[in-house]
């Protein structure tokens, strides 16, 4: 049947029409990209009909990181836009906790969008990294020291953040303590290739004494003596499981620096990790022999209680 001019000039402006009003209630037309969408309707300034595109995508944990943050960016500024900060505070939490890293360039938001970020930021990024740094710590326990070293890096660099203003220093000695030791485990020491060598005649104290590691057990050595040695507290949350006392061992250089340590009786393993942390910045006058400066494996009693 072929449409007369006259219902033509009748049916074109309708089917216009409903196009808008399927736009106007959060439909995008088949083939066109929701976010892109929602951009340009923000960008003409129509929030509510950008809002409603936001709200009919369904972003799950599967959803890209990318995806999910430009879902409640927009989200975020169109509420704003519209005076509803209560709720424009709600998706901005949502972009910082699926990437706390995230903060709106000057290209990309208002100063007054990216002061509102940083609000959300300074409240939710100390929960965030304990939440990080808990997640860091099972992999560590399991095992996983490849994974446990990328996320206490994480959290490392979310302590960093301008916008923690300085907080959780007790969470920061842990996450440095715990990096060390996964570092330390994901990096097994390479077998030295065995090779056939001639056998040498017999020498009388073959090692040089600059790099012979001297002990208590050698009688003629004057031990080190500390110059800084301040043990860490032990964080109030482990104070119960914390054993009483402890043993390290370090070996002192002639210059009176800490150059290798390992617990040999363990206080708890987090308490472990601020131990080793601490001991890298201790200083010492360094053990003599005859009056010259030598190497020394030093054990030290740990007392947490007294400390």
């Amino acid at each position: 049947m072929i449409m007369s001019s006259r219902a033509r000039r009748i049916l074109v402006p309708l089917l216009l029409a409903g196009s808008v009003a399927r736009m106007a209630f959060g439909q995008v037309p088949s083939g066109k990209d929701p976010v892109g969408a929602a951009r340009e309707l923000y960008a003409s300034a129509r929030y509510d009909e950008a809002l409603a595109v936001l709200n009919d995508l369904k972003p799950t944990d599967t959803t890209p990181i990318t995806d999910r943050r430009s879902i409640e960016q927009y989200r975020s500024l169109c509420l704003l836009a519209l005076g509803r900060e209560a709720e424009a505070e709600g998706a901005i939490g949502a972009v910082v906790t699926a990437d706390p890293s995230y903060q709106p360039s000057e290209t990309e938001a208002s100063p007054r969008v990216r002061s509102a970020f940083s609000e959300v930021r300074r409240r939710l990024l100390p929960e965030i990294a304990t939440i990080r740094y808990t997640q860091a710590k099972v992999a560590y326990d399991r095992k996983d020291y490849g994974g446990a070293v990328k996320q206490f890096r994480r959290v490392l660099s979310l302590l960093d953040d301008p916008d923690m203003g300085g907080r959780l220093g007790d969470l920061r000695m842990l996450s440095s303590g715990f990096l060390d030791l996964s570092v330390a485990a994901a990096v097994p020491p390479s077998e030295p290739k065995k090779e056939p060598v001639a056998a040498a005649p017999p020498q009388l104290d073959s090692q040089p004494a600059t790099t012979r590691i001297y002990t208590s057990d050698d009688r003629n050595v004057t031990p080190p003596v500390a110059v800084r040695q301040e043990l860490p507290r032990v964080p109030p949350g482990i104070a119960r499981q914390a054993r009483e006392r402890g043993i390290l061992e370090l070996v002192i250089d002639e210059m009176g620096r800490v150059i290798s340590m390992a617990i040999r009786q363990s206080v708890h393993p987090m308490y472990d990790a601020l131990l080793l942390t601490a001991a890298k910045d201790w200083r010492y006058q360094p053990a003599t022999l005859q009056g010259k400066p030598v190497r020394f494996r030093k054990m030290i009693q740990v007392n947490v209680r007294a400390s």
